[in-house]
């Protein structure tokens, strides 16, 4: 019996020397699997929070610039035309231009992760009466985000803009715009 004893302790000896099973290695592989299989998809999500609050900072100065280029030229500036179905976007490389030109923004303003021709931003100066709006308020500029990516529909927060015969809400999911009057 003293005989097994020593080839136990012998062998108990080898074994704490060797490191961890082939088992315990998969074992604890997976429990890693299964933490980073949980956490990824709440950090997409929390990624996509944050490029859509990027979004609204966005629209936010590009519509302070609206404002600042029009209190010094009494209009908006005019829709280059050369975008997605005669939208200014950011992705024909000169996305509202005019507020860049007279030092009104410093960058230009894309979206985080959508600039393709049509893009994901897009802004157009409408003629007074326009769609029905009422021609003494004058000229009216329609600035919107097309995708929000933690929304389906109405982004909570959008403005929202129309005219009798038009509603841009229903083509973006933010939106904003406002008279020249």
């Amino acid at each position: 019996m003293s005989r097994n004893k020593k080839n136990l302790k012998r062998h108990d000896a080898g074994r704490s020397q060797r490191g961890f099973t082939l088992i315990e290695l998969l074992v604890v592989i997976a429990i890693i699997g299964l933490l980073a299989s949980a956490i990824v998809p709440s950090l997409n999500a929390s990624r996509a929070k944050s490029r859509d609050a990027r979004r609204i900072m966005d629209m936010n100065q590009m519509g302070k610039a609206l404002t600042l280029y029009y209190d010094a030229n009494n209009a908006y500036p005019d829709s280059d035309m050369a975008g997605c179905g005669g939208w200014d976007t950011p992705g024909n490389g000169t996305f509202i231009t005019a507020l860049k030109t007279a030092g009104y923004i410093a960058r230009d303003i894309l979206d985080p992760t959508t600039n393709g021709t049509c893009g994901n931003y897009a802004y157009y100066r409408y003629p007074a009466g326009s769609y029905g709006c009422d021609a003494s308020r004058g000229a009216f500029y329609v600035l919107g985000i097309r995708d929000m990516e933690t929304s389906a529909g109405t982004y909570p927060g959008s403005q929202g803009w129309s005219c009798p015969s038009r509603d841009w809400q229903g083509e973006f999911e933010w939106v904003l715009g406002e008279f020249e009057k």
